[in-house]
């Protein structure tokens, strides 16, 4: 029984330590549109109503907020841009501390991590292990002039929508640049 038990602890450490280790620490968020302390305000306010944000810290010198994620929650993308663009404003870039722990890339630029599927657009047939600073290429993560530059570029429908097919099924996959 002692056994089972150690097993079972050992078993829980190993799948908790690779969800710790595989996830998004940290974020430097640029958001286009501010023009004054109000403005700052109200997307710290949104941002800060994530449950996974542990913290907030602006910059307005640079209009740059450092966004510090609870250890252990998913992070999720989509709904940091939602709440920037629910408080009026778009984001100009978003580059984020992602702690791989000995994630593949393949030879399309493809990795699964945490729930999601990234294309790494400069990088392939490789193994991303500890922290990588990655920037987010996704339509509506950087200005619009970079995106329509990005996908003459990339020529590629998953760029463009932001989607594509994953094992058989319609996966949001993000587009990142390390």
């Amino acid at each position: 029984m002692k056994t089972i038990r150690y097993f079972i602890i050992i078993l829980f450490l190993f799948i908790g330590g690779n969800t710790f280790a595989q996830q998004i620490s940290k974020a430097e968020l640029q958001v286009n549109g501010l023009t004054c302390s109000m403005c700052s305000r109200a997307t710290e306010t949104s941002l800060k109503s994530l449950g996974f944000i542990e913290n907030v810290a602006p910059d307005l010198n640079r209009n740059i907020f450092v966004l510090t994620f609870k250890s252990g929650q998913k992070v999720d993308l989509d709904q940091i841009r939602d709440k920037v663009q629910d408080a009026g404003f778009s984001i100009g870039g978003l580059f984020a501390t992602i702690n791989f722990k000995k994630t593949a890339v393949n030879d399309a630029g493809l990795a699964e991590f945490d729930g999601n599927v990234f294309q790494i657009i400069n990088a392939k047939s490789k193994t991303l292990d500890g922290p990588v600073i990655a920037k987010v290429m996704d339509k509506n993560f950087i200005t619009s002039s970079a995106f329509k530059k990005k996908a003459a570029e990339l020529k590629s429908d998953t760029y463009l929508k932001g989607k594509g097919v994953v094992q058989g099924k319609e996966t949001r996959i993000f587009h990142l640049s390390i």
